[in-house]
């Protein structure tokens, strides 16, 4: 296949496009924020075609298991591997706060600061129904309401229904399964449309962050920033690499494999951004749709490292910051309730910071006040949850599907040996995806043996 030249390749579009838009927001920060609805409409449109992937996905995987028992132990492994990691993430930013302190000398009182700042977020934390308000949100009042209401759990919840229900059926069920087959094409030639504008949607996002909190603003606040980027960067490269070398893969040729992906989730400060591409590049990597369509939607609620991360290093800053100390109960008490908290913050921006607040309720000796110290570099710390989250997720499903034995190695190092620059779901052609098609023939007719 005839290689496209270089300023035709998405990833140096989205590089060049994050460049130009950091220099027009330093520059001209007053028309720099005007670009805002241009990331804005990048992201409403991805998110306007992730609840149509994710439910033809998961039905069509479903539908090929047949056995439901091993829907359920897919869905249990996941799980596991999830509270596992999670909590390893959560450590590990408690770990890291007290070992670095990036709120120590500080010295803020906590009367001085501006309540109303953050007054909103606080709001909105408050607002929250607890643990069973949280399992009561993933049952739509409607089936159309699961894709309307623009979370990802409802359309998984109704996708397991209804692959469930036609894997019950059997051979009726097979004209539908097939035309389920045919939409789930269809998204996805729309997603790689969708994708094609990425470029205009980094840039209106940072050009939009920089011009309205400027360079400026992060220097106060570089300890802490360093700190998180420190400690995720520890994360992945220690505990995502260490879970991928015993999985038998290379952690960084999978992050070159996905690099298209994370520079639209670096430019658009969310995850969610990139998740329709990320889970077919993971199917063309090796692993079963089933597995993809159960582990990646489930894993943008239930495995966020990097918001793990975030969540207790903030916390500590905080109380470091205002000379607040707290007792190992109260850490101990906080790693739990961060556990809980953390589950259904979805990929959106600011989502981390509300629960951040509702996780500041729970140690009421941190003032909630004091998160208006960080309130203008949230956004900038977003980008590096959104990264974690994303690389996390994806190794989640090589895993799952290398203990289901359901990931094709042949394929897996085929993918990950590519040059740099192939592999993207906008640059997969005609003719490499029916190779992909009959791999994956030849991988299920393995399988069957």
């Amino acid at each position: 296949m005839k290689r496209k030249p270089f300023y035709k390749v998405l990833y140096v579009q989205v590089i060049v496009a994050i460049v130009i838009g950091v220099a027009f927001g330093h520059f001209l920060p007053t028309d720099a924020v005007a670009m805002k609805p241009l990331g804005d409409a990048f992201i409403k449109l991805v998110r306007m075609i992730i609840g149509p992937v994710i439910f033809c996905t998961v039905v069509t995987g479903i539908a090929s298991m047949h056995d439901m028992r091993k829907v359920g132990r897919v869905g249990s492994k996941a799980l596991l591997y999830f509270e596992v990691v999670s909590t390893f993430a959560l450590a590990i930013g408690l770990l890291a706060a007290h070992v670095l302190k990036p709120g120590v000398g500080f010295n803020v009182d906590p009367a001085t600061l501006d309540a109303g700042a953050i007054a909103g977020y606080a709001a909105q934390a408050a607002h929250g129904d607890g643990l069973a308000g949280f399992f009561m949100h993933i049952i739509p009042e409607t089936f159309a309401g699961a894709f309307t209401q623009g979370d990802i759990l409802p359309v998984l919840l109704i996708a397991m229904l209804f692959g469930t229900a036609l894997a019950v059926m059997g051979e009726p069920a097979k004209p539908l399964i097939g035309l389920i087959e045919l939409l789930s094409k269809t998204f996805f030639r729309i997603v790689r449309m969708i994708t094609s504008l990425a470029p205009i949607g980094a840039f209106g996002a940072i050009a939009f962050t920089i011009g309205k909190y400027g360079i400026v603003s992060l220097l106060p606040m570089l300890k802490l920033i360093g700190t998180f980027y420190l400690t995720a960067f520890l994360f992945v490269s220690c505990g995502l690499g260490l879970i991928a070398r015993a999985c038998g893969f290379s952690l960084w040729r999978f992050v070159v494999y996905i690099k298209d992906e994370l520079l639209i989730v670096l430019g658009t400060c969310t995850s969610e951004a990139a998740l329709p591409q990320l889970m077919n590049k993971l199917e063309r990597l090796g692993c079963s749709r089933g597995i993809v369509g159960l582990v990646v939607p489930t894993g943008y609620s239930f495995n966020l490292d990097g918001t793990n991360i975030y969540m207790t290093l903030a916390v500590l800053f905080l109380a470091q910051a205002t000379n607040t100390h707290l007792t190992i109960t109260q850490e101990i008490t906080l790693l739990a309730v961060t556990m809980l908290t953390s589950k259904g913050s979805t990929g959106v921006t600011g989502a981390g910071f509300i629960t951040l607040a509702a996780s500041l309720s729970v140690v009421p000796t941190v003032p909630v006040t004091a998160m208006v110290l960080i309130l203008g570099i949230d956004r900038f710390m977003s980008e590096c949850r959104a990264l974690t989250n994303t690389m996390g997720n994806g190794v989640a499903s090589i895993v799952i599907a290398a203990w289901e034995k359901e990931l094709d190695r042949d394929r897996l190092r085929a993918a990950l040996a590519r040059p740099a620059g192939a592999g993207s779901v906008s640059e997969a052609s005609p003719t490499e995806e029916g190779a992909m098609a009959a791999a994956v023939r030849k991988g299920d007719a393995r399988r069957s043996i």
